[in-house]
């Protein structure tokens, strides 16, 4: 593994640091899980995008700049590093796209991607559903062939949809048919969320924001176009999108770098009160050590990567990692702030409201129980009981 960046490589860093630090809002946009705060990162997204800083590693044609693995994780550590918003197009960049580039007809690349670039189309996953959220196999929502229209018909819900109230598209598994064992006769559809026969109902956090919607299908109507793969092949598909949502793309190591720098400047703050716990150093020191030590880890993968091998399963243990160490690092501020880390609003408030959203990590993106499985069973090949 060589941690040697090129010459190309350290003057990709410093033009896309550069444009980040004349381009970057002054101050921090509302939150991108409320209507209003979503509408400002869209027009972020289509700032990127003017820039072709929206999508590094993707064809020129579709908005991106050709960009190697090694260039797209520099210029993630320094998106962390400069606090830019963040990237509510991140489920379609991130996790459909990759699928899309491997399974995708041409005109459905065509079509989709320009527009999930830019921002014009936002995406959102539509995996769990009442009964099945990380037993995802145990979907129950009905895709019924309609011959004379050319498509497919949908009936059933989804819930816990990631900014589904604001999103325009769904990816998505259904069953189309109810017959087959539970990993087969699945189809992964692309879905209009403003289509007739859908309904989007806003589901509010804890935090008060509504960052979760359910989706109702009602004899909503998808197109053949829109069928990414071969029907009643959903599984496969879906697991090509799973391996991007736990292993590289969807948690770059500059996330968790960038906190733990801000971590280690609020330690060096408040060890100025006397009253500091003398302790709690050790806890940032390994939550830097720990943020590193995934840098170094993702460095391997891409290695990896750029050899020709996947990681297949081994994406679950990376899942676990970032998952743990975010709710570790947060922790650890709070710990840190003591009772003003309680406070509403004021310096110190991101860091609760991140500790909050690093408690759904080890929930998302499969449970890490779930993740726990898939390493015992297909990583280390332990029996199932």
């Amino acid at each position: 593994m060589d941690l040697t960046f090129s010459p190309a490589e350290t003057a990709f860093r410093a033009e896309c640091r550069d444009w980040l630090e004349a381009h970057v809002p002054r101050t921090a946009l509302p939150s991108g899980d409320t209507p209003e705060g979503f509408a400002l990162h869209r027009e972020w997204e289509r700032t990127l995008f003017d820039a072709r800083w929206a999508v590094v590693s993707w064809p020129r044609e579709y908005g991106g700049r050709e960009a190697s693995l090694w260039e797209w994780l520099i210029f993630e550590e320094e998106y962390a590093r400069a606090g830019a918003p963040q990237r509510v197009t991140q489920n379609g960049i991130f996790l459909l796209a990759p699928t899309l580039f491997e399974l995708g007809t041409q005109e459905q690349q065509d079509r989709i991607l320009p527009k999930m670039a830019s921002g014009e189309e936002a995406w959102c996953q539509g995996w769990s559903e009442p009964n099945a959220g990380s037993d995802l196999a145990g979907i129950s929502s009905r895709a019924i062939r309609d011959d004379a229209a050319g498509g497919w018909r949908l009936r059933g819900q989804k819930t816990w949809t990631t900014r589904g109230a604001f999103c325009d598209r769904l990816f998505g598994l259904f069953r189309t048919d109810p017959d087959a064992p539970r990993h087969d006769g699945l189809t992964y559809l692309l879905v209009d969320l403003r289509a007739d026969g859908v309904t989007v109902r806003p589901v509010e956090r804890l935090d008060g924001d509504d960052g979760f919607a359910e989706v109702f299908f009602d004899d909503a109507f998808v197109p053949d176009a829109d069928v990414l793969g071969e029907v009643g092949r959903g599984w496969s598909v879906a697991m090509a999108t799973t391996g991007s949502e736990r292993g590289l793309t969807l948690r770059a190591p500059g996330r968790f770098m960038a906190a733990a720098d801000r971590l280690i400047d609020l330690a060096r703050r408040v060890a100025e009160d006397a009253d500091a716990d003398p302790q709690l150093q050790d806890r940032v020191t390994r939550a830097w050590m720990d943020a590193q030590a995934y840098r170094w880890q993702t460095f391997w993968t891409v290695t990896r990567l750029v050899a020709g091998e996947r990681p297949g399963a081994e994406s679950s243990l990376v899942k676990l990692f970032w998952s743990e160490l975010d709710v570790r690092l947060h922790e650890t501020a709070l710990a840190l702030l003591g009772p003003h880390a309680e406070l509403v609003g004021g310096e110190f408030a991101a860091w609760m409201k991140g500790y909050e959203f690093s408690l759904s990590g080890p929930i998302y993106a499969g449970t890490n129980e779930i993740q726990r499985n898939v390493v015992a069973e297909r990583v280390l090949g332990l029996p199932r009981k």
